[in-house]
């Protein structure tokens, strides 16, 4: 199971500097969240602390999850560009790994063998090697062990082909994206759409990579102030699943930060890495939400969190997650929305087919209903069409 898609498989003491007050600006700002309805008190949430631009998205924010993964290869121009294409506020441009000359790209996974075609390149052959990568061995290709330049001689593949066959037509279209590319990818989309686009990167494996001499943190904060884009309107929100990795950042750049969030029952890498004992389950307590809210403007749960499921996979009580991230002034991402029989509850899949879709809809609609302020998904017109329905209900 990867962390930032179930479906599928402490605060640092001490904060001080420029934003030591942050963590009071926010708590004060979530006094005004409590008891707006709906939309209202989302764009209210999203003025909170320095994530002011925040306001100007369309709430429930459509987040194009790795791009529009869901009809290109993830972490592609491609998806990228279709996902602007179908209507999404949002393009997670960026999961963010370094290569060994210090680069950082685009890709889920520091181990690229399941998203590019580099087991086909003879002259790699020697690099495939087994690393434990936050505690789990993982046998592969790893992006640290390569130059940039020999990363630009692979091309991306679709990851899951059997939920999406139609992807791998796509397989060898498109190289691996640096993160500086991105950074220029937006101005130019923006100029070109007359609308400014955003981007959504996340940290991957701050711990792992920090372990390694390959700090990821300072290297989006460097990139960031490169193009002035490291400023609290700035059309760029960072994510992690480590803590400590946006508290880091909180020290770095004015960003909206948002601590990504597993299962109840997980502990966030850099807690295992310190023998802090707290899993997810303290962290979405009113206390942990309150730490949370003194150094990030937002939580990206897993959907778990938000409508827990019983062991069938069907749905149980909404729990009170987003009521009480709002009451802090926290806003709420969760992930991860897929349109495939086997991402949705057993009934709400049409057939038994691994790569049909489903009756995603009144899905959407549950999760709507509970107040979140936005979503992932790999399939944001699908989302679009619900938020649509949502709103106009």
């Amino acid at each position: 199971m990867d962390a930032h898609d179930s479906n599928e498989r402490t605060q640092m003491n001490g904060t001080t500097g420029r934003r030591a007050l942050l963590g009071a600006a926010v708590l004060g700002a979530g006094g005004a969240v409590l008891g707006l309805p709906g939309a209202a008190r989302a764009a209210e949430a999203g003025q909170a602390g320095r994530g002011g631009g925040l306001k100007s998205l369309p709430k429930p924010t459509i987040i194009g999850h790795r791009g529009t993964s869901g009809y290109r290869p993830e972490h592609t121009f491609g998806s990228y560009n279709l996902a602007l294409d179908l209507g999404a506020d949002v393009v997670e441009a960026g999961d963010l790994v370094p290569t060994r000359d210090g680069h950082l790209v685009c890709r889920h996974e520091p181990e690229i063998g399941g998203t590019t075609n580099v087991a086909d390149h003879p002259e790699f052959a020697d690099r495939k090697t087994t690393k434990t990568l936050d505690g789990v061995p993982t046998t592969g290709w790893f992006t640290e062990d390569f130059t940039l330049a020999e990363l630009k001689t692979l091309r991306a593949i679709e990851r899951i082909p059997a939920n999406r066959p139609h992807n791998t037509l796509y397989n060898g279209r498109w190289e691996i994206p640096t993160f500086e590319e991105v950074l220029k990818w937006q101005d130019e989309q923006t100029r070109k759409r007359g609308k400014q686009v955003w981007i959504y990167p996340e940290a991957k494996h701050p711990t792992y990579f920090r372990r390694l001499g390959l700090g990821v943190e300072e290297r989006i904060a460097k990139l960031l102030r490169k193009y002035g884009k490291d400023k609290r309107n700035s059309p760029v929100i960072v994510q992690s699943f480590e803590p400590t990795s946006i508290q880091r950042l909180n020290e770095l750049i004015d960003n909206p930060l948002v601590v990504l969030l597993s299962g109840a029952a997980t502990q966030p890498y850099d807690f295992v890495a310190t023998g802090d004992p707290r899993t997810v389950a303290d962290l979405i307590t009113p206390k942990g939400l309150r730490e949370i809210a003194g150094y990030a403007q937002g939580i990206g749960p897993t959907v778990d969190l938000i409508i827990p499921k019983d062991a069938n996979g069907n749905f149980t009580t909404p729990s009170t997650l987003v009521a009480d991230a709002h009451k802090v002034g926290l806003i709420l991402h969760p992930y991860t929305m897929r349109n495939e029989n086997p991402f949705l509850p057993p009934a709400y899949r049409i057939g038994s087919a691994p790569d049909a879709y489903g009756n995603v809809f009144p899905v959407f609609q549950k999760y709507f209903e509970t107040g979140i302020d936005g979503v992932f998904t790999d399939n944001a017109d699908t989302a679009l069409l619900a938020r649509a329905d949502f709103v106009n209900g």
